[in-house]
């Protein structure tokens, strides 16, 4: 999905647009799957009993209350927040009742660096780290395709057109 046009400026263009990375929601699934499991046991359990529609109510009830609060909500979270390189800047985007943004000028970027741990390495993300020339480092955590994201803004900020990687490369991550 890309992000949307009318928020770029003229000839601007989306070169990487992700979302945090899917790791962040393993915590919200099994929570959904606990409270489906325990809710359906704790239902059975009480089946037989002269109260159970009212503790049937109650346990649907916290149920919903649960997963709303530790499953949807999370979710949400991810699905607003946005890492977007264009061609001349870096986008974050986050939050749903409150929206919260930063944008960097490529130009205004000293350094790109990366770094992610053995799980990360194996769940394919990691911490991008940003250096612009009046701020301190900015990390953006959980990144997918951490390395990838590294190299494409590297090569966005230098924009070297003799570059041989950038002419032959495949295409670019919105499709261009």
């Amino acid at each position: 999905m890309a992000y949307p046009d009318d928020l770029l400026a003229d000839n601007e263009h989306v070169v990487v647009h992700k979302h945090p990375h899917w790791k962040m929601l393993l915590i919200p699934v099994l929570v959904l799957l606990v409270t489906i499991g325990l809710g359906l046991y704790l239902a059975a359990l009480i089946q037989d009993l002269s109260w159970a529609g009212i503790g049937w109510i109650v346990l649907g009830v916290l149920g919903v209350l649960l997963v709303v609060i530790f499953v949807l909500v999370p979710l949400v979270r991810w699905r607003s927040t946005h890492f977007v390189v264009t061609t001349q800047r870096i986008m974050v985007r986050e939050g749903v009742v409150t929206r919260t943004g930063i944008d960097i000028p490529l130009s205004r970027i000293n350094s790109v660096r990366f770094k992610h741990g053995l799980l990360d390495r194996v769940l394919g993300c990691g911490t991008l780290i940003v250096e612009s020339a009046s701020d301190e480092p900015l990390e953006f955590d959980d990144i997918p395709g951490v390395e990838r994201v590294h190299t494409l803004l590297y090569r966005e900020v230098n924009d070297d057109p003799d570059d041989d990687f950038v002419r032959n490369r495949q295409p670019r991550e919105d499709g261009r």
